[in-house]
């Protein structure tokens, strides 16, 4: 926590910046932003835990409020967690040192739309949602729609690396984003101009999407659009075992077919998400494709993707099972809602692997986390031509906090280790943040230590979100 007298001047130095309705000291304002939507932090609210809290929140409205505030932080070295939706699963906003929470929810604008280049510009709190309406006024989709499309917003699709339920054919954030305005921690505010690609020497984008408030923050954007599809067609089957699926999925891929949905659900998440609406065999995997564009390259891409999965013995079972899970793919967005008993806890680890990998880390995560009595269930989804991601889903229930608690982390630590001994990595789209900080120099090995160069320089003082990435830890 900050010194009373030391806060006093900084809230005082940042009202000249942003009046005084743009910033609160009220304990019921930290406390309504001292978690996301990480499991854990749930968990333990329900179980009546106190989270820390940050000292004040600021409300910047512009870029320019942004460079003057870092400023100032900067000054005073006081921690800086920049926050957006709330809506992360792995406690990237937890203000864990207390210090300052900047809250970007009233940079909220739609700057422009540009018919000739289809493209949108706006700032980083614009929840997604909003964006996408907006967008589909006018004939076009962002192609990005994160299952916490209503509670996310742009800030935190880039800062997280996020990808949507339909990048297989969209392409994930990094894919979208032509263009950038991000806030060193000095308050140097960076322009990334926005083209297409460009051969200028490293391509600096690229190193802040995914930073996670670590090295900066971003306030505006120049994403891609896509023309609304004149069609969206459903297809499902289900397969005898994951592998007869994986299969099918790549070599859908191979011949470069690419649905919009690719989701293979294994055994047990096939039963909890379909057996009460569709009839399929028990122990049976579940697929869902989808097909976006035009009638003609709808009835060519389906054509050849059923031939497929008819080739590796799947059963057809129509659009149904597809068609409902678009129709509710954002009712389930937040997992601990499936557990609201005291000391009942779920979560998932959403890892990605090559193909010639992903069959081994799915049954070696998928045996490790079971060791510890939990409930395990997964699915594939984001698929690529060289392979893809598993979301692997546990629920535990626990008779006291501690247990539960200890358990959450033996789950992790176990699934995360089997994951990297089969040569696969412990994030695909849900970002490091604090949950998986600890895992972050395991991952990346060598490179690690470039990661924390580029901090030290970008942020000497280490204000930015520290103990996120595994960057920035305090004693």
């Amino acid at each position: 926590m900050i010194d009373p007298k030391k806060l006093k001047q900084i809230a005082n130095r940042i009202v000249e910046v942003v009046g005084s309705e743009n910033i609160t000291q009220y304990e019921t304002d930290m406390v309504l932003n001292a978690h996301d939507a990480w499991p854990l932090s749930e968990a333990k609210i329900r179980a009546g835990e106190m989270l820390p809290l940050a000292d004040l929140v600021v409300f910047p409205v512009s870029t320019q409020e942004v460079s003057k505030i870092l400023q100032i932080a900067n000054e005073f070295e006081i921690p800086v967690i920049p926050v957006g939706g709330g809506a992360g699963t792995c406690g990237g906003t937890l203000p864990v040192y207390g210090g300052m929470q900047l809250d970007l929810k009233r940079m909220s604008k739609i700057y422009d739309i540009d018919h000739q280049s289809m493209t949108v510009r706006v700032q980083a709190g614009v929840v997604g949602i909003d964006l996408e309406e907006e967008v589909n006024r006018h004939g076009y989709t962002l192609g990005h729609t994160p299952t916490s499309l209503r509670a996310s917003n742009v800030g935190g699709f880039i800062a997280t690396r996020s990808g949507g339920s339909m990048s297989s054919l969209y392409g994930k954030i990094e894919d979208l984003t032509l263009g950038l305005e991000f806030v060193l921690p000095d308050g140097s505010i960076i322009d990334c101009k926005s083209v297409p690609r460009h051969s200028v020497g490293p391509d600096l984008r690229q190193l802040f999407i995914g930073s996670e408030g670590t090295l900066g923050v971003i306030t505006e954007a120049t994403l891609r659009l896509f023309l609304i599809p004149e069609e969206r067609r459903f297809r499902s089957f289900s397969f005898k075992d994951v592998h007869s699926g994986l299969e099918a999925i790549r070599n859908i891929f191979r011949v470069e077919i690419k649905p919009s949905i690719v989701r293979l659900y294994d055994p047990e998440d096939a039963a909890m998400s379909f057996s009460m609406h569709f009839e399929f065999e028990e122990g049976h995997c579940v697929l869902l494709l989808g097909f976006d564009g035009t009638p003609a390259r709808i009835d060519l891409e389906e054509k050849c993707a059923v031939q497929i999965c008819v080739e590796h013995d799947g059963t057809d079972l129509g659009a149904g099972p597809s068609k409902r899970w678009f129709e509710h793919r954002y009712d389930m967005y937040y997992p601990t809602r499936l557990t609201t008993s005291g000391y009942a806890i779920g979560d998932t680890i959403d890892i990605v692997a090559t193909y010639d990998k992903l069959e081994n880390v799915y049954c070696a995560m998928k045996e490790a986390m079971e060791a510890n009595d939990v409930i395990v269930m997964s699915h594939f989804s984001h698929m690529y031509q060289n392979g893809g991601s598993i979301y692997m889903i546990f629920f535990s229930s626990q008779p006291d906090a501690e247990t539960a608690w200890s358990t959450y982390k033996k789950v992790w630590d176990d699934g995360v280790a089997a994951c990297l001994r089969e040569g696969g990595t412990m994030s695909h789209q849900h970002g490091v943040g604090l949950s998986r900080s600890t895992y972050t120099e395991d991952e990346l090995g060598s490179s690690f230590q470039v990661l924390q160069a580029i901090k030290n320089v970008l942020d000497p003082k280490s204000i930015m979100n520290p103990g996120k990435l595994g960057l920035g830890v305090r004693k």
